[in-house]
């Protein structure tokens, strides 16, 4: 393979101070956000509560949705919009609330509570018909039996509307991501419709039934997130597990490949990276959730994947290089791999720096953890685990000169 660079000859430990310096100030600025902040900002995943994720024909207002809730005696809920680079027509939020009740009852509260303000916020055109954008496939389809548009007769119309109305809810949702702005929509869904055709009236007969007995309202529930807090504990406990038991495992790895030594540094660097990508998302404010959990780590597996192949490296060098210090062979190891490592760790980054951009809200956490895994396990690698190996064998090193020393005075003085 081609290399990125030509022959290069850097003193990366001759550097190591400032990389130390480097880490200890992002961890530094990470627990002073940590600790003004309470801790990390856990995702409904972990703290427990609900989430209401609402799309709108219109740009909703915000102020009013929380004047609503607050009315309600949620004043600290939170409301964020969702933005979607590719599709800028489309106008979503989702609505959190942080329940610390331990019954679900309370849960659904929160749920029913968040609908009501959105209804009183956003009223549909005539509050005594149901909402054809909240209507299930069963409301729809007992409507359509009870009118018969289409002169079924009793024996067939209970299948031929339960098809028709599933046809309609298919549309809204997939076609229409849960949001029709009128009856007249639903032409589309219906023209293709079997059913439909086989009846006397045709689709303009639906559509009139559906629009005398239906309203359109403004905005339509897409999804409802509920966690309890006893579940959000445990499944804290569980990413924190999962998390100690990849090091756990890498480190017994290493440490049989290698030295136990080198298995330290890289267990220590992968901390380090972890660490510093915590404080990082206290400073900027993203919460924590399981995505963000599988990116810490899928960071973690990457950070180890370059520190190995620096220490498979040195392995190689110390062969054919006895006579050399151990500073030089990582040198030299380092400078072999770099090439490798800014193709590999270069279009990694690329790749998950466009999804940060442009993936929208839903993915900007996960992806955020993704580049600043990258960057910093990448150098971890080379400004963290390799200059902990050479200062621990420098250390052995003095102790072991210390000891002979010692012990060789001692024989002259015998």
């Amino acid at each position: 393979m081609r290399e990125f660079f030509g022959q290069v000859n850097l003193n990366w430990m001759g550097k190591a101070k400032y990389f130390v310096t480097l880490s200890l100030l992002l961890l530094a600025a990470g627990f002073i956000s940590l600790f003004r902040n309470g801790g990390p900002l856990y995702g409904i995943d972990f703290r427990g509560g609900t989430l209401v994720y609402v799309r709108f024909l219109q740009d909703p207002k915000i102020d009013v949705i929380r004047a609503t809730l607050a009315e309600g005696g949620f004043k600290q809920a939170n409301i964020q919009k969702i933005v979607d680079v590719a599709r800028p027509d489309v106008h979503e939020v989702v609505i959190g609330l942080d329940e610390r009740e331990l019954d679900e009852q309370h849960l659904d509260a929160g749920r029913a509570a968040i609908i009501d303000a959105l209804n009183r916020s956003f009223p549909a055109p005539d509050a005594t018909k149901p909402d054809l954008n909240s209507a299930g496939t069963a409301a729809i389809a007992e409507v359509l039996v009870r009118r018969d548009p289409l002169a079924f007769g009793p024996s067939e119309a209970m299948g031929r509307y339960q098809a028709i109305a599933a046809a309609i809810t298919k549309f809204r949702d997939s076609q229409r991501g849960g949001l029709v702005s009128g009856a007249d929509e639903l032409k589309a869904a219906l023209a293709s419709s079997t059913d439909v055709q086989q009846g006397h009236g045709g689709a303009d007969a639906v559509v009139r039934v559906v629009r005398d007995s239906f309203t359109v309202g403004s905005f339509a529930v897409r999804n409802v997130e509920i966690v309890g807090p006893k579940v959000g504990a445990e499944l804290r406990k569980q990413a924190l597990l999962a998390t100690l038991y990849a090091l756990a495992g890498m480190l017994v790895y290493i440490a049989f490949r290698f030295e136990w030594i080198y298995g330290v540094a890289a267990v220590l660097a992968c901390f380090h990276d972890v660490l510093i990508t915590l404080g990082l998302f206290s400073i900027f404010r993203f919460e924590i959730s399981l995505t963000v959990i599988a990116a810490l780590l899928t960071l973690v597996g990457y950070s180890m994947n370059d520190t190995i192949v620096i220490f498979d490296r040195v392995r190689e060098n110390l062969r054919i290089m006895r006579r050399e210090r151990l500073a030089e062979i990582v040198n030299r190891a380092i400078n072999q791999t770099l090439s490798r490592t800014i193709l590999t760790s270069g279009l990694t980054f690329l790749t998950v720096l466009v999804l940060f951009l442009l993936g929208g809200s839903s993915l900007r956490a996960f992806s955020f953890a993704m580049v600043v895994g990258i960057v910093v396990g990448t150098y971890s690698s080379f400004g963290i685990a390799a200059p902990l190996v050479v200062a621990w064998h420098n250390w052995r090193d003095q102790k072991v000169a210390v000891g002979a020393g010692s012990l060789a005075a001692g024989s002259r003085g015998r």
